[in-house]
């Protein structure tokens, strides 16, 4: 089992072959979540999904679509007590959409709430220049609720990791986020390696100049390797014993 690959957040019905991508995880063993952007995206995902042994489907409501789709909060929540898996939702502060901030927080804190009262889940989340206040909302309507946090393609402050692993979130780690020396750093000093999953964020990473699909896990395990001075047999057992944890 050491060679499958976990590819924990990328965005399979982004693809122009989605259908196709579908089937090529599951034939090739790829345990993938597979995350959506909006409400409306989900149900076509969990079709799909529901047909393999390997994929997952996770009800997402992406902060950068919050200013155009914000209203599809009230569809997330009649839908989120079918999925065990959330994703992708969060708060992005980045200069080009730091004006739906206020919008943002509304619909992620509706999104935690939502959470909190049925069946724990297990989110996927993006925290782009803003990290601390997703952690802060995690901390205040999560806690103790049973709910996981996947903190995706992470690119906050070491004390920002330190706190996160406090509250015990988890990490999804891609190739290209940890070429940077300072993640690595951040990674091998502040997250415990049993906190780590590996993604590719495909179609929004690139491997060799392409697309990241979800075989470029592969690469991913590597980087994870090279970061905690693992073999790549022993990051790889090591990812794939993380998800059975996270997933029980």
């Amino acid at each position: 089992m050491s060679d499958k690959l976990v590819d924990f957040h990328c965005h399979l019905d982004l693809f122009p072959d989605f259908e196709a991508k579908v089937r090529e995880c599951d034939d090739l063993g790829i345990f993938t979540l597979a995350v959506t952007t909006t409400p409306r995206a989900w149900r076509r995902n969990e079709e799909l999904a529901s047909k393999t042994r390997h994929v997952r489907a996770a009800l997402g409501l992406h902060p950068q679509l919050v200013a155009s789709n914000g209203r599809e909060i009230d569809l997330f929540e009649k839908l989120l007590p079918l999925t065990r898996y959330v994703g992708e939702v969060g708060l992005d502060a980045g200069p080009r959409f730091f004006r739906s901030m206020p919008q943002q927080r509304a619909v992620f804190g509706r999104i935690l709430d939502a959470c909190v009262s049925g069946e724990p889940k297990i989110l996927s989340v993006h925290s782009v220049r803003a990290t601390t206040e997703v952690l802060d909302m995690v901390e205040r309507r999560l806690a103790g609720s049973g709910n996981q946090v996947v903190l995706h393609w992470f690119s906050g402050t070491r004390s920002e990791a330190r706190r996160a692993v406090e509250l015990g979130c988890w990490f999804s780690v891609n190739a290209q986020m940890m070429a940077k020396l300072k993640s690595k750093e951040i990674f091998a000093a502040e997250v415990p390696l049993e906190k780590v999953l590996t993604e590719t964020d495909g179609p929004f990473s690139e491997t060799n100049g392409k697309s990241s699909t979800p075989s470029n896990a592969r690469e991913s395990v590597m980087a994870f390797a090279e970061a905690y001075g693992l073999s790549h047999a022993d990051a790889s057992s090591q990812v794939l014993k993380n998800l059975r944890t996270l997933v029980g």
